[in-house]
């Protein structure tokens, strides 16, 4: 039986999802309703990708009884809100990272899912790449040793976007794109908590971070070190060292498609999109899905990889971030 998937927005990242969506088997996948702000915008992309429903609230896909499991590509401020309202409903949810605002507003997604007995998962895509499959097994095999520095860095011109720089849009480098290194750093170290974070950087005019460097300190003189910032391009590589070796992941490592193994080059090819996408790599969206269907199939009510525990100490990471950096949102009064 196909997994009914229900798409709670219709803007660019819910674009690529249902292109990455149209890779896999339509047996084991189909979309059966979008749900928009916008009902206009919704049934555009009902037409454009031959999905039977469009709904102009997401109320009314919440309430669609055809719907298994729903992505939610919200933008931050409306992650809990959004995410609350289809768990409640009793639908499965994968919702985009941030899982919240904050480390707070990701508990209370948390006991929503638990109380109403519903699969809950962030969708950190990078996590079920092929090539951060084969990262995380040579790391577990030991094939690096004892573990001593991680490095990640993801860097883009973003400053014109709104959703990028308003607070009140949930703007911030670090949320819209330093969480992915803060969750690489955070599967790397397999869940361990740092013993310290040092966090400096500067502030766009709005008052969200722009530019920032972190410095997460690990039991056993293991440091990791993370640079983000939407004012320019950066290398956008990760690299993994230890006493034994180094693993490189080149550009992108959000989305990574190659490795390099103590200098041996292995190559992780995605899928073809059927049309255009927004992102880089975003045929790899599949893999997460792949995963989620999965975990629905088994009666998971939470990934076993990206856990709700998982995704809570990335929130608090965060959030000792922008305490150090002096960031603040509504949200952190609640």
């Amino acid at each position: 039986m196909a997994t009914r998937w229900g798409i709670c927005s219709a803007g660019k990242i819910s674009h690529d999802f249902l292109v990455a969506l149209e890779t896999l088997p339509a047996e084991d996948h189909r979309v059966m309703g979008i749900a928009a702000r916008d009902l206009a915008r919704a049934q555009e992309y009902a037409q454009r990708h031959r999905i039977p429903r469009a709904y102009g609230s997401y109320e009314e896909l919440a309430q669609d009884p055809d719907v298994d499991v729903v992505y939610v590509g919200v933008i931050h401020p409306w992650h809990l809100p959004v995410g609350r309202l289809f768990l409640e409903a009793g639908k499965a949810v994968l919702l985009e990272k941030p899982l919240g605002m904050n480390a707070a507003e990701v508990r209370e997604l948390g006991q929503v899912a638990r109380s109403h007995g519903v699969f809950l998962m962030e969708a950190y895509w990078t996590r079920f790449f092929p090539a951060s499959e084969r990262l995380h097994a040579l790391i577990s095999q030991g094939a690096l040793g004892e573990l001593k520095v991680v490095r990640a860095e993801f860097g883009a011109p973003l400053s014109s976007c709104p959703r990028v720089v308003q607070k009140e849009l949930g703007g911030s480098a670090l949320l819209d794109i330093g969480c992915y290194c803060i969750q690489f750093i955070t599967m790397v170290f397999s869940g361990e908590r740092p013993e310290s974070i040092i966090a400096s950087g500067f502030l766009y005019p709005t008052g969200v971070d722009e530019t920032l460097s972190v410095i997460l300190n690990y039991q056993g003189k293991r440091q990791a070190v993370i640079t983000c910032s939407i004012m320019g391009w950066l290398p956008n590589q990760a690299a993994v060292s230890g006493t034994k070796g180094i693993i490189q992941l080149p550009s992108y490592m959000w989305s990574p498609t190659e490795l390099v193994v103590n200098g041996q080059h292995e190559a992780f090819p995605l899928p073809a999109p059927s049309q255009y996408i927004h992102f880089p790599h975003s045929t790899g969206l599949c893999y997460e899905a792949q995963h989620v269907r999965q975990c629905l199939l088994k009666g998971l009510k939470e990934s076993p990889i990206v856990s709700l525990a998982h995704s809570e100490l990335v929130a608090s990471i965060m959030d000792e971030v922008r305490r150090q950096l002096g960031v603040t949102y509504p949200q952190d009064r609640t």
